[in-house]
C-alpha cells in the first residue's frame, strides 16, 4: 500500500494494492500490522452508511473521547472532507479533501481532533468507518458545512441536509479538542 501525507501531515491518504482481472478485484482493506506502522489504528467499532446523491453528511466530531477514524467507499463515490480542530495546532481550522471511490479504493486516516464530513457524487454511496474509539452520542459536536472560515468545495451546489447538520454552529462556536500531549 501507498500511504501519502496530505496538506495536513496527520491526515494520511492510502492507496491499497488492488488485484483485479476480467473476474473482478481483491484488495485487503486493513491489516493491524502494516497500518500501525504509519500510526493508524488500533480500532474498536466498525461503522457503514448508505447515502443517495446530494447527501451531505458532516462535519461531525466528538470531544471529549475523540475518535480517530479511517474511512473508505465500498459503493460509489464521495468527496471526503477532514478539518483540523485541535487547539494549538499549525493547520487549526484548514481542511482537507479527497475523492474517495469504490473505483480508485482510497482510503482517508483522520486521527483523533479532526471534525469529518463527505458529500455523496454517486447515485448512492456505501462509506465504511474503522473508529479507534466507541460512539458516545453525548459527545458529538457539528460544525456548519458551509461555514465561510472554512472556504470547504462539497462540489454540490444543494445538499441533501439533516436538521442537526443545517442548524449545526460555525466552527468559532463549538468546542475545540486539544493536541495529544
Amino acid at each position: 500500500m501507498q500511504v501519502e501525507p496530505t496538506a495536513i501531515p496527520d491526515l494520511l491518504l492510502i492507496k491499497p494494492k488492488v488485484f483485479g482481472d476480467s473476474r473482478g478485484y481483491f484488495q485487503e482493506t486493513y491489516e493491524v500490522e502494516r497500518y500501525a506502522q504509519h500510526g493508524i489504528g488500533p480500532f474498536v467499532q466498525d461503522n457503514l452508511s448508505r447515502s443517495a446523491y446530494g447527501v451531505l453528511r458532516g462535519l461531525h466530531y466528538q470531544y471529549p473521547h475523540p475518535q480517530g477514524k479511517l474511512v473508505y467507499v465500498i459503493e460509489g463515490e464521495v468527496w471526503d472532507v477532514a478539518v483540523d480542530v485541535r487547539r494549538g495546532s499549525p493547520t487549526f481550522g484548514q481542511s482537507v479533501g479527497a475523492l474517495l471511490s469504490a473505483d480508485n479504493h482510497h482510503q482517508l486516516w483522520l486521527p483523533e481532533g479532526f471534525a469529518h464530513g463527505f458529500s455523496v457524487l454517486s447515485e448512492h454511496a456505501i462509506f465504511a468507518y474503522k473508529c479507534t474509539a466507541p460512539y458516545h452520542p453525548e459527545y458529538e459536536h457539528s460544525i456548519r458545512y458551509d461555514d465561510p472560515a472554512l472556504h470547504i468545495d462539497w462540489h454540490l451546489t444543494k445538499p441533501l441536509l439533516s436538521t442537526k447538520d443545517q442548524q449545526a454552529p460555525l466552527l468559532a462556536d463549538v468546542p475545540i479538542t486539544k493536541l495529544p500531549e
